[in-house]
């Protein structure tokens, strides 16, 4: 009976050698580590939430999943590793809408990738609601009071983001535009960086998301006097409408995907394996207990995102003569 057995492996061996296919790739998918590029700095949010998600998805493949951090412009050179990575599915992303959006709009010179055409998106993660934070100290009790002063003092408060072309970067010159206020903007390279330099008092402003200052308002070191998305654990702090102004400033989302041209099965195999990872009630209660709020978006209800917001950030930098008409 082992002979038998033996000679059948040993037939479909020779089988698949024949062929000129390897063993390993004549098993289904996955078989073999897979590479998770996280285009953000170890700690961050987004690497936090990024591995709580590469944990959960070990599970259903059943294979390790190596997260490798490739940080830098506002998130293109992870996303752009991930566009150029071989089309067999062991190479896969995790980026924000900084990466996919923005800095496309802002610096579209900067993107050698069209995300809609060279990226194949198994779907939305979470949202990050965006907060503009001051130290607890600060004389500004609140958003008005901040921009009042700006407007005095042209240039002279100092607002850090992540990086040029970010979200925040997006976000500060839409409140420059709609409040008339000027900042001096104090751009950084991710992570805890913006955090540091804050309660350092090297910046008197920070633009960034909200769980990443959730501890720290809790400890009462910081105040948050503008957020994206109302939170009901904050009830006074408003939004941008809700002070009169006619628009909203939008908020980080993250999103998993991979190089475009994969084959059929490994793209059903992923989508199928990131809406389960996702909706997992264990690690969907960890992400949301940092602030973040996990909202799972199909492959086809997120390119629509991508694209409205893509369009809507295009109009908008139009409209503030950030971009030609």
């Amino acid at each position: 009976m082992k002979r038998s057995v033996l000679a059948i492996w040993f037939f479909l061996a020779v089988w698949a050698l024949g062929l000129g296919i390897p063993l390993s790739q004549a098993q289904p998918f996955p078989n073999r580590p897979i590479q998770l590029i996280i285009s953000n700095v170890a700690g961050a949010q987004s690497d936090v939430t990024g591995r709580i998600l590469a944990e959960e998805m070990e599970k259903i493949l059943g294979v390790k999943i190596v997260v490798i951090n490739k940080p830098g412009g506002s998130g293109t050179l992870g996303t752009d590793a991930v566009a150029r990575s071989r089309k067999d599915g062991y190479t896969i992303g995790y980026s924000s809408a900084g990466g996919i959006v923005y800095a496309r709009v802002m610096n579209p010179e900067a993107v050698p990738y069209d995300p809609d055409k060279d990226l194949e998106h198994f779907g939305l993660h979470l949202f990050f609601p965006n907060v503009v934070v001051v130290q607890a100290s600060s004389p500004w009790k609140n958003f008005g009071e901040l921009v009042d002063y700006a407007k005095k003092n042209p240039d002279k408060i100092r607002v850090g983001t992540i990086g040029q072309g970010s979200i925040d970067s997006f976000n500060l010159e839409i409140t420059q535009a709609l409040t008339g206020a000027r900042f001096t903007h104090v751009p950084f390279k991710g992570g805890e960086s913006v955090t540091t330099a804050l309660l350092g008092g090297h910046i008197e402003v920070a633009y960034d998301v909200f769980s990443k200052y959730l501890p720290h308002v809790q400890a009462r070191k910081i105040r948050i006097l503008l957020i994206t998305k109302k939170r009901s654990e904050f009830p006074d702090v408003p939004t941008l409408t809700e002070l009169g102004y006619k628009q909203e400033l939008p908020s980080v989302w993250m999103a998993l995907f991979g190089p475009a041209g994969l084959p059929e099965e490994v793209k059903k195999v992923f989508v199928a394996a990131f809406e389960k990872a996702v909706k997992d009630p264990e690690s969907k209660s960890k992400i949301e207990e940092m602030g973040n709020i996990v909202e799972y978006k199909s492959p086809s209800e997120f390119r629509k995102i991508m694209i409205e917001d893509y369009e809507r950030a295009v109009s908008i930098a139009k409209q503030m003569g950030w971009r030609k008409p």
